[in-house]
């Protein structure tokens, strides 16, 4: 094992993406890709969605989306965020569709399929209400094919929350004038939560993202299997007496005899330092607490009595299936989301690997 790495298991991964078409009730499934697949690697993760079932790919930004056409990859792929200075031309060449906001962003675009996105209530990428039919207009008057009209759902992680019925209705009235304008759009709204407890947002097709990744967007049980896991290993074993304290500041002091590992992983390599003294880790069959302040390459485990030596595999988190510590635990712990977490382990000097 390197110094530290991150395993992605792409079973887990093709059956998250399984169960989460089955849930889309035909509709069709984007597996959402950006920010190098969460982390977990966007060329593998697209290939794998795609033989489990999604029928697109989406991505943040145009060279995400041409780094899957670089790799071979020919699903239809939608690429929505960038800046006004980028040269569009290669998302038709390569056939890459486009998200579109505003007029403005029309404007340059020629031959290009595109995706209308109306803000309905996150207040983020997306027309303005207001704006919408002055784009939906422009939009029916180009060249360039208008696939479908979307937007982003701003609570569907908090069933009932009263946004979301607002937002449905928001979209069904942006649709409407769409129609109106002689367009014929497919339709795209739901996310991770919303593909799991809204069905009737679902339309023409829904976008998988954290879910995909084994993690929950919901408080409800579902059969979600995490697909990253954040190993490392103990690169030295000592035994400290009781009054000894442990790494920078001493914040934290033996009461007792105990035994330490030196674990080659640190704030440098994903641990976030705010986890200091309260984290553990899974080693030599148990989960062990970290003891004193998280440094840049290396924490410190308090292992008591137990037996353990240089070389045994440390798991940081992965599968609570497995007893091990959780990417959804360290971020409630530092209170944070566990996309942050799994989106940060992407670092030069931790290696992926991947099973399945």
């Amino acid at each position: 094992m390197s110094r530290a790495e991150v395993v992605i298991d792409l079973d887990a991964l093709r059956h998250n993406v399984s169960l989460l078409v089955e849930r889309a009730g035909g509709a069709d499934a984007m597996a959402v890709v950006k920010a190098d697949g969460y982390g977990h690697g966007a060329v593998r993760v697209a290939k794998a969605a795609l033989e489990a079932g999604v029928s697109w790919l989406g991505s943040c930004s145009l060279d995400e989306a041409l780094t899957l056409r670089e790799a071979g990859i020919t699903a239809p792929i939608l690429s929505w965020l960038d800046g006004p200075d980028c040269d569009m031309s290669a998302a038709v060449d390569e056939r890459i569709d486009i998200g579109v906001s505003s007029v403005e962003q029309l404007r340059p675009l020629s031959g290009a399929r595109v995706h209308l996105k109306v803000d309905t209530g996150l207040s983020r990428n997306g027309c303005p209400l207001e704006s919408w039919p002055d784009l939906v207009r422009a939009a029916a008057a180009s060249d360039n094919e208008v696939y479908a009209v979307w937007s982003h759902l701003a609570c569907a992680d908090d069933p009932g929350h009263p946004s979301i019925d607002e937002q449905a209705k928001r979209f069904g009235e942006a649709y409407d004038i769409a129609l109106a304008a002689g367009l014929e759009p497919k339709r795209h709204l739901a996310n991770s939560a919303a593909t799991l407890n809204r069905p009737d947002l679902h339309f023409d097709m829904v976008r998988l993202g954290i879910a995909m990744y084994g993690l929950n967007p919901l408080a409800q049980e579902e059969d979600l299997r995490p697909v990253m896991s954040f190993r490392s290993e103990v690169a030295l074993v000592k035994r400290i007496r009781a009054g000894e304290s442990v790494s920078y500041g001493q914040t934290w002091t033996a009461t007792r005899d105990t035994t330490l590992a030196l674990v080659t992983a640190g704030y440098a390599d994903g641990v976030p330092r705010l986890l200091s003294n309260r984290m553990d880790v899974l080693l030599a069959g148990a989960r062990r607490p970290i003891r004193g302040r998280v440094c840049m390459d290396q924490i410190i485990v308090d292992c008591g009595d137990a037996a353990v030596a240089e070389g045994d595999e440390v798991v940081l988190f992965g599968s609570a299936a497995r007893g091990e510590p959780t990417a959804t635990e360290w971020a409630e712990t530092i209170g944070t989301i566990d996309y942050e977490i799994v989106t940060g382990m992407y670092r030069p000097r931790v290696r992926r690997r991947y099973l399945g």
